[in-house]
């Protein structure tokens, strides 16, 4: 695998610039070629073997985006370990159990991340993630910063580790079903599932859809601003753009570091032909006004990219009109963890084929989308909506969930059999074209980071105040969705807004903070059928202002329950927006 992302086009041109590392601090970039990152690869890759990484090892890697983030996953796969990237925004519990799921060796970090003007403590997080993981040989630790960071016995200082070891390590043969790497997501119970992609078929897959979708013509500057702790970082940052000899850039900043107008800014000075990039982070931009976009020049721009949720009507236009001015290809990428690389999106196509806006539209080469109703069966025919599922197997698909291939069959192949079954619903247009409509079980995405409302409540439920919750997703005008958390306290708790302060601080510390819901409203109990089921669909109903049509309540075990909660909710509306 890493012949093809390097070796090989070192040997044509090593001097061909594979990475931009774009840091935190704008304006000051670093141009990584071809030549220097196979370096970079093969002495970090070395410095693993020395200490007894091997074939097969797992590997944890908590760091932010950079060359030597990128190296790390390379180097792995140079020697045939699997790589586990958590991305670096995860708490000390988040990446422990992961650890321990995937039974990770070694994990690779950073004294310190930098991000938005903030300093990110890695090193720390990582110290006590691995007071809990026995399985922890090693923690190789580079340096960001000039600061110091405690070292301890496992501790060893990457780069002069890699300084002494030798520049040329021979890639271990591989069989192309080995193991790549893994990428834990969130499913619908509370625990994250770690996503097993392979060899062959995952890159394979990953650079044919960058050639194809984006229009990739070799010369370009590519750019996808996702994190590598994320499949799209894995499959269009890394190894699809490096196997077809692009130059990629690295982003470590945010949108609105030190102002809205970064990504523009970015594009003019580093003349940036294909833009890919999330719809939370347009939403939030949108509202900063057309000057900030104006200001640059994006004339080198040729392809806009969306990617991590459906792209609504208004961030679609803007990006078209004022990013693009209206003359760049705008595609609307729909994939997932388990796909490997994007599966539904408007190109390739015929030569000028129309783009509908906020639509995903045509399959890729090989991918065969099917709709699906209640009772299992295909639905024919167009103008209509169902549960998306993909017909036959394609190369870049997940092979398993690590440790637990029951559920890998049981989460995407039992509720449809012979269909792989995505776990969206999609409509589709009078043409043929597909729009994904949003999740159709208890999934959330928020800012494009997709969440189980199971793992919030998981979270949650620790409080010893605390002993019902239940999580919904609500509409949210720049993240997508947000949370929205319903709980119920013990009677004699008088404190409540201590309580939700502490829940919020709980989700932060043992997810993320992007899972930290935004509301959070305390009622007497909760929806639940007589057999206990709590019943989420009508929470969303008291959120969504729908109150009117219920549906079928005849399974509640006590139906006044609704009056309660909706009471509550109207009382709580009052409060906030008097406040």
């Amino acid at each position: 695998l890493t012949v093809n992302c390097l070796d090989q086009h070192v040997q044509k041109s090593p001097d061909r610039v594979a990475l931009i590392w774009e840091r935190d601090e704008p304006g000051s970039a670093v141009h990584v070629t071809y030549r220097e990152l196979l370096d970079m690869t093969c002495r970090l890759a070395n410095t693993l073997k020395k200490y007894e990484i091997q074939k097969g090892d797992k590997v944890a890697i908590y760091m932010s985006v950079s060359p030597l983030s990128v190296a790390a996953m390379l180097a792995c796969a140079r020697i045939g370990a699997v790589h586990t990237v958590v991305f670096a925004g995860f708490s000390a519990e988040s990446l422990a159990g992961r650890i321990m799921d995937s039974g990770c060796k070694a994990v690779i970090t950073y004294n310190q991340g930098v991000r938005g003007g903030r300093i990110i403590e890695l090193k720390t997080t990582v110290d006590k993630a691995v007071k809990n993981c026995p399985s922890i040989k090693h923690v190789f630790v580079a340096q960001r910063t000039e600061n110091k960071v405690r070292m301890g016995d496992y501790d060893v200082p990457l780069e002069e580790e890699m300084a002494k070891a030798a520049s040329v390590c021979t890639p271990e043969s591989m069989a192309s079903e080995d193991m790549l790497f893994m990428l834990y997501t969130s499913g619908s119970t509370g625990k994250p599932k770690g996503i097993v992609h392979t060899q062959a078929g995952y890159l394979l897959y990953a650079a044919l859809t960058h050639k194809y979708v984006f229009d990739y013509q070799q010369g370009d500057v590519f750019s996808c601003v996702a994190d590598i702790g994320w499949i799209t970082g894995h499959s269009y940052v890394v190894y699809g753009p490096l196997c077809n000899g692009a130059t990629s850039v690295l982003f470590e900043s945010t949108p609105v570091y030190p102002d809205p107008g970064r990504y523009w800014e970015m594009v003019q000075r580093l003349k940036i032909n294909q833009f890919y990039g999330a719809p939370t982070a347009i939403r939030l931009l949108l509202k900063y006004g057309d000057e900030w976009v104006k200001k640059y020049d994006r004339s080198s721009l040729k392809t806009l990219g969306s990617v991590g949720e459906p792209i609504n009507n208004e961030a679609w236009q803007w990006f078209y009109h004022v990013v693009g001015d209206g003359r760049c290809t705008l595609v609307d990428t729909w994939w997932q963890t388990e796909t490997g690389g994007i599966c539904i999106a408007p190109r390739p196509s015929e030569e000028k084929a129309e783009i509908v806006p906020a639509m995903a539209m045509r399959p890729f080469f090989g991918i065969v989308p099917v709709l699906m109703d209640e009772n299992g069966k295909v639905i024919e025919g167009n103008d209509v909506s169902g549960a998306l599922c993909i017909a036959q197997p394609w190369p870049g698909m997940a092979r398993t969930i690590y440790g637990d291939h029951q559920r890998f069959v049981d989460a995407y192949f039992k509720a449809y059999p012979g269909y792989y079954f995505t776990g969206d619903g999609a409509y589709r247009n009078e043409k043929g074209y597909y729009q994904i409509t949003g999740r159709m079980d208890d999934v959330i995405n928020i800012s494009g980071h997709r969440l189980g409302t199971a793992e919030i409540e998981d979270a949650m439920a620790d409080h010893p105040e605390v002993p019902e919750t239940a999580v919904i997703g609500y509409p949210h005008e720049i993240k997508g969705e947000g949370a929205f958390a319903f709980i119920v306290v013990k009677e004699e708790t008088a404190h409540k807004d201590r309580i939700k302060e502490e829940l919020k601080t709980v989700v932060a510390s043992k997810i993320a903070k992007y899972a930290v819901p935004d509301h959070i409203l305390v009622v007497k109990r909760l929806p639940k059928t007589r057999s206990g089921k709590i019943m989420r669909r009508l929470l969303r109903k008291v959120v969504a202002e729908q109150s009117s049509d219920m549906g079928d309540t005849t399974t509640l075990d006590d139906p006044s329950v609704i009056m309660e909660i909706l009471d509550a909710y109207q009382k709580y509306k009052k409060e906030k927006s008097s406040s």
